[in-house]
């Protein structure tokens, strides 16, 4: 059986699994998993990230898009992609864009929000606003919300804007004193009708949970 190793709180983990969940494969957790340079963990994860995926017989795979593309080519039952090549395209193209375009520009203030540690510097801040600005000007464009971010089928991309935008949201609202996504009201309706999907409610509480561990 496939094994998932990784953290609940870790937002891509959270992907994958959604993936998973969604598609009705059944797999293993070692949620317990934490990023480490350790020679022994780094042979399970050549860079000692997370996720990374088991497969039977030693077999293992990194980096969460590379895992769901092999659990769409492995499990092809029920896909996360649509049929026509064209919107297969522009499903990986919002995942791209959420993850490299918003959600990685965030990250740059992770530190201080999450980890308590030195604040980003006014210029720094400054930068990440104006970089965020494009990223989220450039998703608005491409988001179709009818009902799903990529059209009326469920996608992997869905996956990724459940674990990836909220956590943005968050960073700015304690980072740069505001929400980047105030003044998108869709966006927040849709994270909400996910949040009412039995996978993504339980990813989120298992979420919710890991984090409250970690802090207590």
């Amino acid at each position: 059986m496939l094994k998932l190793c990784g953290s609940h709180i870790s937002n891509y983990h959270n992907k994958i699994r959604l993936a998973l969940l969604e598609k009705g494969v059944p797999f293993e957790e070692d949620p317990a998993c934490s990023p480490s340079q350790k020679e022994e963990f780094l042979a399970r994860s050549p860079v000692g990230k997370i996720p990374f995926l088991e497969l039977d017989g030693g077999r293992r795979l990194a980096e969460s898009d590379v895992i769901f593309e092999y659990l769409e080519e492995a499990y092809p039952q029920k896909t996360l992609l649509p049929k026509d090549p064209f919107e297969r395209a522009k499903v990986r193209e919002l995942v791209k864009f959420i993850e490299l375009h918003v959600e990685l520009v965030a990250r740059r203030l992770y530190g201080e929000v999450f980890f308590k540690r030195e604040p980003s510097s006014q210029e720094a801040k400054e930068a990440v606003g104006k970089d965020l600005a494009k990223g989220i000007r450039a998703l608005r464009q491409l988001a179709r919300f009818d009902p799903y971010i990529a059209g009326k089928q469920l996608t992997v991309a869905d996956c990724a804007a459940f674990v990836h935008l909220p956590l943005v949201s968050l960073a700015t609202r304690h980072g740069l004193g505001r929400d980047a996504f105030d003044d998108w009201p869709q966006l927040k309706a849709y994270l909400g009708m996910l949040g009412e999907r039995p996978a993504f409610r339980k990813v989120n509480d298992d979420r919710k949970a890991a984090s409250a561990k970690a802090r207590a």
